[in-house]
């Protein structure tokens, strides 16, 4: 007698056939969307395939957690290229504007970003003392000669 088969089975089957396993990674070969993560649609939900793998064969992400890809390759679903970590860490270890600019270890000016040459926006963007210092003293001098002006 033939049993219907659970819906979990059937999505795991379906999920298996669209990853090419290579030696490295494990691509997604279909439905990738144009930031390069993978998808997945499990009846109307859909979900990230990376996401997917990694519930399916290691376990749940830690709450407040999101996956980083080790290898850099987003259509990887390989667990051992995945790992859990907060999303400011993810976005640090990244190639945006605000990981290269935390990168940074000295100011436009050559000034090192150390403990003491630098101050913490209450924003959390960072400055630095020296140039700070510079441009408040250009400014106080152009009020003085503007001032002298008047007499």
């Amino acid at each position: 007698m033939n049993r219907p088969r659970p819906v979990q089975a059937l999505a795991a089957e379906r999920f298996w056939a669209r990853i090419d396993k290579t030696p490295d990674c494990w691509k997604q070969t279909s439905s990738i969307a144009p930031n390069g993560y993978g998808h997945f649609s499990i009846g109307t939900q859909t979900v990230l395939s990376h996401r997917y793998a990694y519930e399916l064969l290691v376990g749940p992400v830690p709450d407040g957690m999101v996956l980083d890809h080790l290898c850099r390759n987003r259509a990887c679903v390989r667990p051992e290229h995945l790992q859990p970590v907060t999303n400011r860490e993810n976005l640090l270890r990244g190639k945006s504007f605000s990981a290269k600019n935390a990168a940074k270890t000295s100011c436009a000016n050559g000034h090192a970003y150390d403990e003491g040459n630098t101050y913490r926006r209450p924003d959390g963007t960072r400055d630095c003392r020296t140039c700070r210092r510079n441009a408040v003293a250009r400014y106080a001098q152009r009020k003085r000669a503007g001032a002298g002006e008047g007499q």
